[in-house]
C-alpha cells in the first residue's frame, strides 16, 4: 500500500512497531490496524518490528497475520534484518513460523550470508548460524560473486561459525 493511501491508523501502528511499543500495537491492531499495510519506505508493522528485534511486537503482528512472505525495500523478509542485526529472541520467534529460511533478498544474500557478512562473529550471530542451520537454511546458497556463507566466515576469522557451516554444508 502506497504512504498516500495509508490510513492515519496503519501510519500509527507502524510508528508503535517501530518504536516496540507493544501496548499500542495491541490497541491499534484491535482497532483494526493492518500489520501488513507499508509505508513508503516498504516497512509494515511487521518488517519494522524484526528490524528492530522488538520481540513481542513481532508476536503480536503474528498473531493478527503478518504476511511472512512480505519484503522491505531491499526485498529482504523480516528473518534477513532480524538475522543482520543480531536480534536473537525475534530470530528464535521467527523461526517457529513458515518465514522462508533461504530467501534471497535484492543483495543475493540470504539470512545466513547476512548473520555472516554483517554480524560480528560474536555469540550472539553464532547462535543465529547455528539456529538458522538447524531450521534447515542451505549453507551452500552463495552471494552474488559465488563466495559461501562459510567462504565468508573463513575470511572474517569467525572460527566457530565456520567450523558449523563446514559441517553443516
Amino acid at each position: 500500500m502506497a504512504a498516500h493511501g495509508q490510513s492515519a491508523l496503519e501510519r500509527e501502528l507502524i510508528a508503535a512497531a517501530e518504536r516496540g511499543d507493544a501496548a499500542s500495537v495491541r490497541k491499534l491492531i484491535a482497532q483494526g490496524g493492518n500489520v501488513n499495510a507499508k509505508d513508503g519506505k516498504q516497512d509494515s508493522a511487521f518488517l519494522i518490528a524484526s528490524a528492530n528485534g522488538h520481540t513481542e511486537v513481532v508476536r503480536l503482528t503474528l498473531a493478527a497475520g503478518a504476511d511472512l512472505k512480505s519484503t522491505n525495500r531491499y526485498g529482504g523478509t523480516g528473518l534477513i534484518p532480524a538475522c543482520h542485526h543480531g536480534h536473537l529472541e525475534t530470530v528464535k520467534l521467527l523461526l517457529t513460523t513458515k518465514i522462508d529460511v533461504d530467501h534471497v533478498n535484492n543483495l543475493g544474500w540470504t539470512a545466513l550470508l547476512e548473520a555472516v557478512i554483517l554480524g560480528d562473529g560474536g555469540p550472539t550471530h553464532t547462535e543465529i548460524v547455528r539456529l538458522l542451520l538447524a531450521h534447515g537454511a542451505n549453507p551452500r546458497i552463495a552471494d552474488r560473486e559465488g563466495v559461501t556463507p562459510l567462504q565468508h566466515a573463513r575470511r572474517r576469522n569467525f572460527a566457530r561459525m565456520a567450523e558449523m557451516l563446514a559441517k553443516a554444508g
